[in-house]
């Protein structure tokens, strides 16, 4: 027994009941008083009543579901139909009134049956009752429990209309533009204006309409945009992977001609390829430092490059500048030639910065001792110009901006560097001269009276043999005609004996012994070297009959005949 009554429970049915095997809830036995589905009366033996059937279950006092049996019936003990079915519907004919005294039992549905009186279920009223299981609108027959389907939902609502042709419409807020507010209520910007005669609800009505084509013109920019900012995003990845590729293995970026306009440009000293290609970008002269590089090693004369100060164009070609760049007339320097006398330095300065003449000549007197001379300088009163032989010759890059007092301290730290490399100190010694000033002023006269290289080697040689204590020839006088002028601030070859010979100023060798007071100009290099390393040959005299070559002597009869024919040529008596 289950806890609905009797029905298809755990327990077997007994096995001398005359049903057993009937399959319950599946086979679906008539009811009492009703004939077999074959159409045949009910076959149970029916008992008097009041008489005890054996085999009837009673229901018990506690049990609400129990089956109740009709007073004046004959019981069947396995007809009980099961009352406690809550899924059952119930289906009663309308306004049928209840016949007194008996139980409508489980409801399944069919109307309680009226006593038994030995007539064929059919005279009861069976033929005449409406089956509700027999027709097309006939309500579904019980379940058993373990079969029953629960109650069918609401049937859905009809899904809306879908037109397979118009494409899906974008619901993602980047691609739509819509917002939350957008989705509540439509604008009044969504209609058109065909739509002004409408009612408000028929113009909401197409509003879905109109605001799917609003939202997909915006969807439209959005995809534009987007697709502009990939396209954006392309082109610059494009155009950096093109520079970087250019960078690295493309020719390096380049002017083409040979410029305009003048641009002044300053190398330094110990400036290289890379170093002068910098400033020279920087100058706006070349494009890039590796196009002048690679110029300057496909020149055979590019390596020459000297330190200075160059005039050159605004962006030309680097094979360009490199060609000017070897080119001395390019060069804007201050060349200050071997053996220049300073007081021509003073006026190429007044020229070139253009100055009043006698400017630099007045800054040089006045700021000597403030430009760098070295302790070895002499303070002889009787020097004319202490910075005589310190202006080193070499070439001086020179701009607009260069101050005279800045150029000749330039120049004088210069010799300064020149002068150590060279054994000033110990060549004094060797010659007994009085220290490195006397060496300087020695190299002053080789290089005044010199031609070549090999005129300064005899020509120091002279000035020693000269200066001996043991010159009887001379008396230890020089005699140089390059100290005379000096004093006097010219460059004769033909000068009087009367003259040269009475004339006392200190700087006059042919009136004085020995060294003048100072340089009497600023040697270069060759002169100083020579200097440093006389030949040993005995030469005492020296004379130029052309001006082009030297012609040197041992004794004064040798030196007399060749003075004869320099007279001779030049008309001197």
């Amino acid at each position: 027994m289950t806890e609905y009554g009797r029905g298809p429970g755990s327990e077997p049915w007994h096995p001398e009941d005359p049903l057993y095997g009937d399959q319950g809830w599946g086979g679906q036995q008539p009811a009492h008083g009703q004939a077999p589905y074959d159409g045949q009366y009910g076959a149970q033996q029916q008992y008097p009543q009041g008489q005890y059937d054996p085999y009837q279950q009673q229901a018990q006092p506690h049990d609400p579901y129990a089956q109740q049996h009709y007073q004046q019936q004959a019981h069947d003990p396995y007809g009980q139909q099961p009352a406690h079915d809550p899924y059952a519907q119930q289906h009663q004919q309308p306004h049928q009134p209840q016949q007194p005294g008996y139980d409508a039992g489980w409801d399944t549905g069919q109307q309680a049956m009226p006593p038994y009186d030995g007539q064929p279920a059919a005279t009861y009223g069976y033929g005449e009752t409406n089956d509700y299981y027999g027709t097309p609108d006939a309500y579904p027959p019980p379940q058993p429990p373990g079969r029953r389907e629960t109650a069918p939902a609401e049937a859905p609502e009809p899904a809306p209309d879908w037109n397979p042709e118009e494409p899906p419409e974008e619901t993602h807020p980047f691609f739509t533009g819509a917002d939350e507010k957008d989705d509540k209520a439509p604008r009044d910007d969504d209609y058109d204006d065909e739509d002004e005669d409408h009612p408000r609800d028929s113009r909401r009505g197409k509003g879905g309409d109109r605001r799917g084509k609003g939202k997909k013109n915006r969807s439209g920019c959005a995809c534009l945009v987007l697709s502009l900012v990939m396209v954006a995003g392309v082109g610059g990845a494009g155009y950096f992977g093109y520079t970087f590729y250019q960078d690295r293995f493309g020719p390096a970026p380049d002017y083409s001609g040979s410029g305009s306009g003048s641009v002044e440009v300053e190398i330094p000293k110990g400036a290289y390829g890379y170093d002068i290609g910098n400033i020279l970008k920087k100058a706006g002269v070349v494009k890039s430092v590796d196009a002048f590089v690679s110029a300057q090693n496909e020149n055979p004369k590019g390596k020459s490059i000297q330190a200075g100060v160059y005039l050159l164009h605004s962006q030309m070609s680097a094979a360009e500048a490199v060609k000017m760049m070897v080119d001395p007339k390019s060069q804007n320097l201050l060349v200050i030639p071997e053996g220049t006398r300073n007081v021509a330095i003073y006026a190429l300065l007044d020229e070139r910065l253009g100055l009043d003449k006698g400017t630099t000549k007045k800054i040089a007197k006045s700021k000597s001792g403030e430009l760098g001379l070295p302790d070895w300088a002499s303070k002889n009163t009787d020097v004319k110009d202490p910075l005589e032989g310190f202006l080193y010759p070499a070439a001086y890059p020179l701009t607009k901006e260069t101050k005279p007092e800045a150029m000749l301290k330039k120049m004088v730290e210069r010799s300064n560097e020149e002068y150590k490399k060279l054994d000033l100190q110990g060549t004094a010694k060797k010659y007994k001269l009085d220290g490195p000033w006397q060496v300087l002023t020695v190299a002053s006269l080789v290089q005044a009276e010199g031609l070549t290289h090999d005129d300064f080697r005899k020509m120091a040689e002279v000035v020693y043999n000269r200066l001996k204590p043991n010159n009887t020839v001379t008396n230890r006088k020089l005699e140089f005609d390059s100290a005379y002028n000096y004093l006097t601030n010219q460059s004769k070859i033909k000068i009087g004996s009367k003259e040269i010979r009475t004339n006392p100023d200190p700087y006059n060798t042919y009136y004085h012994a020995g060294l003048p007071p100072g340089p009497i100009g600023n040697p270069g290099d060759e002169a100083l070297r020579a200097t440093l390393s006389p030949t040993s040959g005995g030469w005492m005299f020296f004379i130029s009959l052309d001006g082009k070559k030297t012609q040197f002597t041992r004794t004064a009869a040798e030196h007399e005949k060749l003075n004869e024919k320099f007279k001779e040529k030049h008309g001197l008596q």
